[in-house]
């Protein structure tokens, strides 16, 4: 799992009552996670956060148009929230909240990193910085 990421990850955390996020590929696999989170539980998430989508996704019809998009997917608990959305291409931002989270800050947070997060994981990493042959 990259890490390289966990700096942006990290800025949903600013937000009280956030408690974790993890950063999942559309296969189920994380890519990268918050420092307060371990990585078998960072393997648990990813892998439920990739049925949790697949499940969404395929729930457009209910809402009467088999065309809509999957956005996002919000599970309440009796402790707190998980939200989910789309991170660009084959992968998804997924964050842990208490039930004290403002909902509109962290979805707004949420949809910030994701800008951020698409520009990243579009960019290839640059090679042999200052370095000429």
């Amino acid at each position: 799992m990259s890490t390289d990421l966990s700096w942006m990850l990290e800025s949903a955390l600013e937000i009280p009552g956030a408690l974790h996020a993890v950063l999942v590929s559309a296969d189920g696999l994380p890519m990268s996670r918050t420092s307060g989170l371990g990585r078998d539980s960072a393997d648990k998430v990813a892998a439920a956060m990739s049925g949790v989508h697949s499940l969404s996704r395929s729930l457009g019809f209910f809402c009467d148009d088999d065309s809509l998009q999957w956005r996002q997917t919000l599970v309440e608990f009796d402790g707190g929230w998980v939200f989910l959305v789309s991170a660009g291409t084959g992968a998804y931002l997924a964050v842990a909240a208490n039930l004290e989270v403002d909902m509109a800050d962290i979805t707004f947070r949420m949809q910030q990193l994701v800008g951020q997060l698409g520009k990243e994981l579009s960019t290839p990493p640059r090679e042999d910085i200052g370095h000429r042959p």
